[in-house]
């Protein structure tokens, strides 16, 4: 089925440009002269593919090697601190139950229990509450003082949509005045703006009335920013550099921790609780890190393929990105193994393998079958029986554990998956550039979202039902949107490395389609991500077969991409952001 996104027209082109090819990241690459073996059988003629010799990206290498990893300390919580936890724990779900408390309260604790990454820890009291206050309209108006009633609406209706609750932009239109406009007087409610833009980021792609909120909030708080306090100002600078519905859990947890610490109203039993809380969830993404790292070193493929990325710490974040919650670790080590297949695979496709080797590794694939292993060269049976083993090793963990059989749904989203990386190395190989929507109806998949989430949908563990398991299986909306936005935030970061005519990208091709500006089609992606963010809030608050913790996860991929791809390549080419970012979550204690 095609990606259906698109709906501004697009001019059909067909255009030729010099050896373009796809990538996550690509230094400058230099030959080295190595032919094809003959051996090798290919369906493709010689005369059908331009010759060239083995290619290399010319990675930097890692800079977290596998004793730094093993030495991270890993302390578990003593009883003392275990017990203090437990108190403080039992002392916030009280504040949380308390039906006497005004449903603003409620709202403002609900919401610093999120930001301070302590949601999962209260998932049912959350939704109990906010069941409480939206059956609740009339006493919950009158709750909601004059001066906070922006603040109030826009943060009710942010959590309560965000939770799945049907609630309508139509409570906003207190605020309009007779010319369809947001009343003058709201100019100056620094809180209620702040409010109103975060709660604008939950809109869907026909609420005009959050459109204009989106405007009208953040053109006012760029104009007042600098004349608040500084600690509202840390949070207007926060929000407008990206939306709190577009950040990774863990990095806010983190860095609301100490924003909330210099409040003059904070809770001090909640900001104990968090600090706690946060180094537990940090010292089992330790472990679980180790464990990996004990992997990667056993398979030793970093050794092997020297042409490949060595990227274990960035796809374990990755993994940590879309799968915060402790509960989780089997699901963090086995997604990060898929990372990692990923990053190995896209190198492969993108900078080392021929064609002929290319087609015969897609075959194998789609075969899945461990006899095809003979007709690949030596570096793709280390990648063909290392992929293999892990997936059907995730396959039989399964079937022991559901008695279901779900080898042959995570073949497919790897056959998929290495379909559209060919696709795209053949592209490249005749020179030739597809229009913009040909290359996103290819490159959502290749961009390998869904791969992750196939596997995260059973490695999580959630139970496996037919409704779902077809959804999974075909597609959903939510596995595509939230790819396209991961395709879309890759090719904004990458595209610099992508200049010089050797990589496909959207960028690229909406450039040789419409015969715009780089500086309009960046612009046009930009709004790209934007409609499709509307796409997936309409879609959560529609019916779906999938678990709370899968959709999860499904929107943290899309958080993940605003993540790593901000300002950089935090896969391809890691600096100084990712390392900090890295420390932030996984290294460093508060």
């Amino acid at each position: 089925m095609a990606l259906h996104l698109c709906h501004f027209p697009m001019p059909h082109l067909q255009v030729q440009v010099h050896n373009l090819h796809r990538s996550r990241h690509h230094p400058q690459r230099a030959p080295d002269g190595v032919s094809v073996s003959q051996k090798v059988r290919c369906c493709v003629t010689e005369s059908t593919q331009p010759s060239r010799g083995r290619l290399s990206a010319n990675y930097q290498p890692t800079i977290w090697n596998h004793n730094f990893v093993q030495s991270l300390q890993t302390d578990d919580m003593d009883e003392e601190c275990e017990n203090r936890e437990k108190k403080l724990e039992e002392e916030v779900r009280r504040m949380m139950n308390n039906e006497n408390a005004e449903s603003l309260s409620i709202l403002e604790l609900i919401d610093d229990i999120q930001r301070l990454g302590l949601g999962y820890r209260f998932h049912k009291d959350i939704k109990i509450a906010l069941l409480r206050i939206s059956t609740s309209w009339e006493e919950y108006d009158d709750d909601a003082k004059a001066e906070s009633k922006l603040h109030s609406l826009s943060l009710r209706f942010r959590l309560l949509r965000q939770h799945g609750f049907h609630i309508s932009e139509d409570i906003f239109k207190i605020f309009i005045d007779g010319e369809g406009n947001y009343m003058k007087y709201l100019e100056k409610d620094v809180k209620g703006l702040l409010s109103l833009y975060e709660a604008s980021y939950l809109g869907f792609e026909e609420e005009k009335l959050l459109d204009m909120a989106k405007t009208f909030s953040l053109t006012h708080l760029t104009q007042l920013k600098k004349e608040i306090d500084p600690i509202l100002s840390d949070l207007v600078t926060h929000a407008l550099e990206f939306p709190l519905h577009h950040r990774i859990q863990r990095l806010e947890a983190r860095w609301f921790s100490e924003v909330y610490s210099k409040r003059n109203d904070a809770n001090y039993s909640l900001l104990e609780f968090a600090k706690l809380d946060f180094n537990r969830v940090q010292s089992i993404y330790k472990k679980d890190l180790k464990e990996m790292s004990r992997w990667w070193e056993k398979i030793d493929l970093a050794n092997k393929l020297k042409f490949t990325r060595d990227r274990l710490m960035e796809c374990f974040f990755a993994t940590i990105a879309m799968i915060p919650d402790p509960q989780f670790s089997n699901c963090r080590k086995g997604l990060t193994k898929v990372n990692i297949f990923i990053t190995i695979l896209d190198d492969v496709y993108d900078i080392y393998g021929s064609l002929d080797e290319l087609e015969l590794f897609t075959d194998a694939i789609e075969r899945w079958d461990i006899n095809c292993v003979n007709q690949l060269p030596y570096y793709m049976k280390l990648c063909f029986l290392a992929l293999y083993n892990s997936v059907n090793e995730m396959g039989c963990d399964t079937l022991h554990e559901h008695k279901v059989n779900i080898i042959p749904s995570l073949a497919k989203a790897w056959q998929d998956t290495c379909k559209a990386f060919l696709k795209e190395a053949q592209w490249s190989y005749n020179k030739y550039t597809p229009t913009f929507e040909e290359y996103l109806d290819n490159a959502w998949l290749s961009i390998s979202g869904a791969v992750m989430l196939v596997h995260s949908y059973f490695l999580l563990n959630q139970g496996i039902n037919k409704e779902a398991l077809h959804s999974v299986e075909n597609y959903h909306n939510l596995l595509r949107w939230t790819s396209l936005i991961f395709r879309l935030c890759n090719d904004l970061s990458t595209s610099k490395a992508e200049e010089r005519g050797e990589t496909i990208n959207s960028i690229l091709c909406y450039m040789k389609d419409t015969g715009s500006s780089e500086e309009v089609a960046r612009e046009y992606l930009k709004k790209l991500i934007e409609k499709t963010w509307k796409q997936i809030n309409k879609d959560l608050s529609e019916k779906h077969p999938f678990s709370e913790a899968f959709v999860g996860t499904t929107i943290s991929l899309a958080r993940m991409a605003h993540c790593i791809y901000h300002r950089e390549d935090g896969i391809g080419a890691p600096d100084v952001r990712s390392k900090k970012r890295i420390h932030s979550v996984i290294i460093d204690p508060i």
